[in-house]
C-alpha cells in the first residue's frame, strides 16, 4: 500500500507539478475542437461523417506525433522535449485564430492540434522518472490528471465564441495559458539524474517484437482512446440526439468528462493497491455494461449517469495501465509512453469514426455504442488468456508488481 507521506518525501515536486500542468493545458489544446464541432458543422455544413471526422484528426496527429515526441523524450530528456512541444503548439492555435476560413484551413489546424496530445509523450517520463516502483501508479497518475484539461474545453469554449460572436477567438485565447505553462515548466521542470541512457533504433526496434508491447497498446487504445474519444464527440452527440444547443452540449460533456479526469490517479493508486490486472479487468466489465446501457439511447438523465460512470472507468483505467508499463518497460519509459500513447490517440481517432459513420449508415447511434461494448468485452477476454504468463514473469502474488524484466531481455512474442 501506497504510503503518502513517503511519497510527498521522494521525487521531484516541480517536475511532478510541471508534468500535471504542460498534460492539463495541452489536453484542453488538443480536445479544443470537440466542443467547438457544433457551432463548424453549422458554418461549414457538415454532415454526421464528416464532423467525426474533424474532432478525430487531432487525436490521430497526437498518435503519430506522441512516436516523435518519444524518440525525442530518450534522446534529449523530457524537459527540453516539452519546450518544444509547447512552443509548436502555439502554430496551429495562431493559425485557427487568424487563417482558419475553410475546411481545408480547418482540417490543418485539426492535424496540427496533435502537437499538444504528443505532449504525453514527454510528461509522464519527466514524473515518472523521479519516482521508485512503489509509487509509479500515483506519480504517473498525477501527472496522467491533467488530461482534466479538457474540462476547459467543454466548459468555455463555445461560451467564449458565443460571446465574440466568432469561434476564431477561442484559438486566440487559448494561446495565453499556453505561453504561462510554457514558463512555468521552463522554471520548474527537471530532468532526473536517473534517466536511462539513450536507446538505438534498432533496440527500439527490439522493443516492439514483443508481444506484450502489442498488449499494452490495444489495451491503451481502449482505455484512453475511449476517454479522448468521447470526449471531443460527445458533444456532438449530445446535440443530434437530445436537441441541445452548443453551449449546454457541451455543459453535459463537462458532467461526463470530470469523471473521467479525476479518477485517473486513483486508477493509479488503487493499482497499485489491489494489482493492475484486477483493476483493468473489473473496468472494462464496467465500461462494457455502461457502452450497452447507453446503446438504448434513454432519457438523458440516464444516459448522462451511464457516460459518467463509463468516463470515470476509461480515466481509471488509464491509470492502472500505466501503474503497469512502468515496471514491465522501465528501461525503455520514454519509448514505451510514446508508442502506448500513440495506441490510445488511434482508439481516440476510430472511436469518433465509429459513432459518426455509424451513424450516418443507419441513421442511429445504437449499433456504434453496441461494438464499444463489444470492444471492452474482447479487452477482458485478452487479459485472461495472458494473466497466467504475466503474473509467472513480472508480476507477483495479488496480481502487484514485482521485479521486472528489462523488455529487452523478455521474453519475444
Amino acid at each position: 500500500m501506497v504510503d503518502r507521506k513517503s511519497f510527498l518525501q521522494v521525487g521531484h515536486k516541480g517536475s511532478l507539478f510541471s508534468s500535471f500542468l504542460y498534460f492539463d493545458m495541452s489536453f484542453m489544446v488538443w480536445v479544443l475542437l470537440g466542443p467547438l464541432a457544433v457551432i463548424l458543422a453549422n458554418d461549414f455544413q457538415l454532415d454526421a461523417a464528416e464532423k467525426a471526422n474533424l474532432v478525430a484528426l487531432p487525436t490521430l496527429g497526437g498518435a503519430v506525433l506522441r512516436l516523435v515526441l518519444g524518440v525525442l523524450t530518450d534522446k534529449i530528456g523530457p524537459k527540453l522535449t516539452g519546450q518544444i512541444g509547447l512552443s509548436l503548439t502555439l502554430v496551429p492555435l495562431f493559425w485557427g485564430w487568424q487563417f482558419a476560413d475553410s475546411m481545408g484551413d480547418m482540417y490543418f489546424v485539426a492535424l496540427m492540434l496533435g502537437i499538444a496530445g504528443a505532449s504525453f509523450a514527454a510528461a509522464l517520463p519527466l514524473a515518472s522518472s523521479w519516482y521508485p516502483p512503489q509509487y509509479q501508479g500515483l506519480a504517473m497518475g498525477i501527472a496522467g490528471a491533467g488530461n482534466s484539461g479538457t474540462i476547459f474545453a467543454t466548459l468555455f469554449a463555445n461560451r467564449i465564441a458565443q460571446h465574440y460572436g466568432d469561434w476564431h477567438v477561442v484559438f486566440g485565447i487559448a494561446m495565453i495559458p499556453i505561453v504561462i505553462t510554457l514558463v512555468i515548466f521552463s522554471l520548474l521542470a527537471k530532468d532526473s539524474p536517473n534517466k536511462p541512457a539513450p536507446k538505438t533504433l534498432a533496440e527500439y526496434g527490439k522493443v516492439l517484437k514483443q508481444r506484450d508491447s502489442w498488449l499494452f497498446c490495444i489495451l491503451y487504445s481502449v482505455t484512453f482512446g475511449g476517454f479522448v474519444g468521447m470526449s471531443t464527440y460527445l458533444t456532438i452527440f449530445f446535440n443530434t440526439q437530445y436537441g441541445l444547443s452548443p453551449v449546454r452540449a457541451a455543459d453535459f460533456t463537462t458532467l461526463c468528462v470530470i469523471g473521467g479526469s479525476f479518477f485517473r490517479p486513483v486508477g493509479g493508486w488503487l493499482a497499485d493497491k489491489l494489482g493492475g490486472i484486477r483493476m483493468l479487468m473489473v473496468l472494462y466489465g464496467v465500461v462494457a455494461i455502461m457502452m450497452a446501457g447507453i446503446s438504448t439511447l434513454p432519457a438523458l438523465p440516464i444516459t448522462t449517469v451511464l457516460l459518467f460512470i463509463a468516463m470515470m472507468s476509461f480515466g481509471m483505467g488509464n491509470g492502472s495501465v500505466f501503474q503497469l508499463v512502468p515496471q514491465r518497460f522501465k528501461t525503455e519509459i520514454g519509448v514505451m509512453t510514446g508508442i502506448v500513447g500513440a495506441a490510445g490517440g488511434i482508439g481516440g481517432y476510430f472511436l469518433p469514426k465509429i459513432l459518426g459513420n455509424v451513424k450516418l449508415a443507419t441513421g442511429s447511434f445504437t449499433p456504434g455504442f453496441l461494438i464499444l461494448s463489444a470492444i471492452a468485452v474482447f479487452c477482458i477476454i485478452m487479459i485472461a488468456v495472458v494473466q497466467g504468463q504475466w503474473k509467472r514473469s513480472w508480476i507477483g502474488e495479488g496480481g502487484k508488481v514485482k521485479v521486472a524484466p528489462s523488455s529487452i531481455d523478455s521474453v519475444h512474442a
